[in-house]
């Protein structure tokens, strides 16, 4: 047995237990699952929460493994994540879901060239007119589907052994359509069984309430929802959704005029209703396959207008929080404590 394998092993070996009673799963309960095999949470550092390295907009019925030019890929993308490990980030969280140009064996060979951790996800993305999503979307059962997002988290990813260290949904604005509903109890089936944290790319407030409003239904606290994209409500969802235990990640940064002025207005109304224990930070930076081909032309930088990918937080949004009295514990709470509880896989039920 390799030393990847004995990891993975390793990180299953125990069940989880919620009030004396077993789950009936195994577990990575305590361990971060990353491409490169189970860390523990300590070692998660200095974390960004949500960007991509290759996203393919094709859609479902169109996007194919083939499209991606993985040597193009990874001789773009390196040297970016190189100087963020020189920032001293340690861990990437890389959102790419199934049908979107998600690329495991990518993401696992980048980690070991990079030195960052890179998580990556099971789930899929409903988001944009269902555009994304497979046919069985629409026809299976909640628990069918649960049943599939598990596979790869019990026995990883296209055959490569590689397994995903949280669940990706994407949804519209609120009140969500029945095929999203279905997805978010599917999802809240998965994180029972196993612990793991839900990412909600999510549209607006309305949606964002709706999801917490399901996942109780299905017995899931708030606290294992990460509101995906929660910038783009304009603030007082935000701080709702903060105090019932739900987290609000604003990772969308840029150097857009409108971003560089709402980032610290969001932060600093955390920091007055005692929630910036909630916040996570991100970009939402990478490269977007293009052409229609079956295997596109190239690639070209997508999200939120940053010309040099994975920077901005730094370059920008930190010093502007340090003028307006933010200490350096608050930039850790941000970007490695929050994260660090975010990502450990835990039951997080309610009572």
């Amino acid at each position: 047995m390799d030393r990847r394998t004995f990891l993975a092993a390793a990180a299953v070996s125990s069940v989880a237990t919620l009030g004396g009673c077993a789950t009936g799963e195994a577990t990575d309960e305590g361990g971060v699952m990353t491409v490169t095999g189970p860390i523990r949470p300590a070692d998660l550092g200095r974390t960004l929460m949500h960007e991509h390295i290759v996203v393919d907009f094709i859609g479902a019925a169109k996007a194919t493994p083939a499209r991606v030019d993985a040597e193009l890929a990874f001789q773009t993308a390196l040297p970016h994540l190189r100087k963020l490990r020189e920032r001293g980030v340690r861990s990437l969280v890389e959102c790419t879901p199934r049908h979107i140009g998600r690329s495991v064996a990518l993401l696992r060979r980048l980690s070991e060239a990079s030195g960052l951790q890179i998580l990556t996800n099971t789930g899929w993305y409903a988001a944009v007119d269902h555009k994304f999503l497979p046919p069985e979307a629409a026809s299976d059962s909640a628990s069918r589907i649960a049943e599939t997002w598990l596979e790869e988290w019990r026995n990883g990813i296209d055959g490569t052994g590689i397994r995903p260290g949280f669940l990706k949904l994407g949804t519209g604005n609120g009140p969500l359509p029945q095929i999203d509903a279905k997805l978010v109890r599917a999802a809240a089936e998965v994180h029972r069984r196993t612990g793991v944290t839900l990412f909600i790319h999510t549209g607006d407030g309305a949606a964002a309430l709706d999801e917490i409003r399901l996942l109780r239904e299905e017995g899931v606290a708030p606290a294992a929802l990460i509101w995906v994209h929660a910038m783009n409500d304009p603030g007082p969802v935000q701080i709702e959704a903060a105090r019932l235990g739900a987290w609000v990640s604003l990772d969308g940064y840029s150097l857009a005029p409108q971003n560089v002025l709402r980032f610290p207005r969001f932060l600093e109304a955390h920091r007055e209703a005692g929630t910036l224990n909630r916040v996570l930070l991100s970009h939402d930076d990478g490269w977007a396959v293009e052409g229609n081909g079956p295997r596109g032309s190239g690639f070209g930088l997508f999200g939120n207008g940053n010309t040099a990918p994975f920077e901005s937080l730094f370059t920008r949004l930190l010093p502007d929080l340090r003028a307006k009295g933010f200490s350096e514990a608050d930039l850790d709470l941000l970007l490695v404590a929050n994260p660090r509880e975010a990502l450990t896989p835990r039951h997080r039920l309610l009572s």
